[in-house]
């Protein structure tokens, strides 16, 4: 109740006639057609889904060959791989943040667009890697030994026999790289410049000045976007 009651009361005030937080008003959609009336929010709206939706592409290609890698290699070598791939989940969000951002300032890259992205694709290749890996331990290995016995390049193996195999880990990969770049704040406030935001930084922008009732109105979206990727998950 203490965890989920917050999220609760800001749904159904989302849908409050009256400004106050203290008095029901009536019901009423108006805060969501102000929310899409805000050149701000409908940005910000575009650059949240494009980031989001270019580093889960990126993140999924490039997690999907280092798992197969990964897969393949010596127990030693898996071992201290799977270690290294381990640090960014565990690695506190602020850390990593602040890293990357010193990272594009020593090589004077200018915060902006594609340092957001960048960050966000080294944010989710981790979880993609995660999600695959589980997937190729389940697959019998000796079909593509079988395919390239039976005249089959490496290549034409693993897009025909191993990829198919492994696509629902690939999917999942996908949808969570989607999912958590949707819905991140601290990567993205430390490696953002101006006129680049996303939905997140902008409802923390926005709350500092007093919650507004579409503030309501745009956090029930995001948690319900969120939510039906999770569940497709």
């Amino acid at each position: 109740i203490f965890l989920y009651m917050p999220i609760l009361v800001l749904i159904v005030y989302s849908f409050n006639e009256s400004k106050s937080r203290g008095q029901w008003g009536g019901f009423t959609l108006k805060w969501y057609g102000e929310l899409f009336r805000d050149p701000d929010i409908t940005k910000a709206l575009y650059y949240t889904f494009l980031v989001a939706l270019l580093s889960s592409i990126i993140s999924t290609v490039i997690g999907t060959i280092s798992a197969i890698g990964i897969h393949n290699m010596g127990l030693l070598g898996k071992k201290v791989i799977l270690n290294v791939n381990y640090l960014p989940v565990l690695n506190p969000d602020i850390v990593t943040g602040v890293a990357l951002m010193t990272l594009f300032i020593s090589v004077n890259m200018q915060l902006g667009f594609v340092t957001m992205l960048l960050s966000h694709v080294m944010f989710n290749i981790p979880y993609v890697i995660l999600s695959v890996l589980p997937k190729l331990r389940q697959m019998n290995r000796h079909m593509a030994e079988a395919a390239l016995d039976l005249g089959a390049t490496p290549f034409y193996a693993m897009r025909k026999v191993v990829i198919p195999e492994i696509m629902p880990g690939v999917i999942t990969g996908a949808l969570m790289a989607f999912t958590l770049s949707i819905d991140d704040f601290v990567i993205s406030f430390f490696n953002t410049g101006s006129g680049v935001t996303n939905l997140s930084i902008v409802i923390y922008s926005m709350a500092r000045r007093g919650i507004k009732p579409s503030i309501n109105a745009l956090s029930t979206l995001m948690l319900l976007t969120v939510v039906i990727l999770l569940l497709i998950i």
